[in-house]
């Protein structure tokens, strides 16, 4: 795998993460929506929670901080470079959502079946909250 068998558009098919104790949690549902894309440029992903709550108490600056916490918890959004290096797909992050990312690594175990695009990262590890994250990816066509 490389840079250019990676590039174009991803739609986001599922996000699952797998606890050694035995849990599984899909962090914005089973009808979750985004993409990730790779191009020249860098990688861009988004993925949301549809059916997001609109704020009821003010605009995206005045509404209430549990709105804006719940908005928060079902969208995530970071950018920034990425390499190849064999399975492992590194994002250099530059721009997030979680300000703990930025200029951090997010490094992923890619398998590439066809059209779909496997993306699995250990997080956690050590800790009662170690998981595997699961994220499943379909390109789109160029015309669409």
């Amino acid at each position: 795998m490389d840079r250019e068998t990676i590039k174009g558009r991803w739609n986001i098919l599922a996000w699952e993460q797998r606890y050694d104790d035995g849990r599984v949690v899909l962090p914005m549902g089973t009808q979750l929506e985004g993409f990730i894309e790779y191009s020249d440029f860098g990688m861009f992903c988004v993925i949301a929670r549809p059916g997001r709550d609109a704020f009821t108490s003010g605009g995206q600056w005045s509404a209430s901080d549990a709105e804006k916490g719940a908005a928060y918890n079902s969208y995530l959004t970071y950018a920034g470079d990425f390499e190849v290096e064999g399975n492992t797909i590194i994002h250099k992050v530059r721009h997030s959502i979680f300000p703990n990312w930025v200029g951090g690594l997010q490094q992923r175990n890619a398998v590439l079946d066809g059209n779909v695009l496997s993306l699995t990262a250990r997080l956690e590890e050590g800790t009662p909250e170690a998981r595997t994250a699961c994220l499943q990816w379909v390109r789109v066509a160029a015309s669409q």
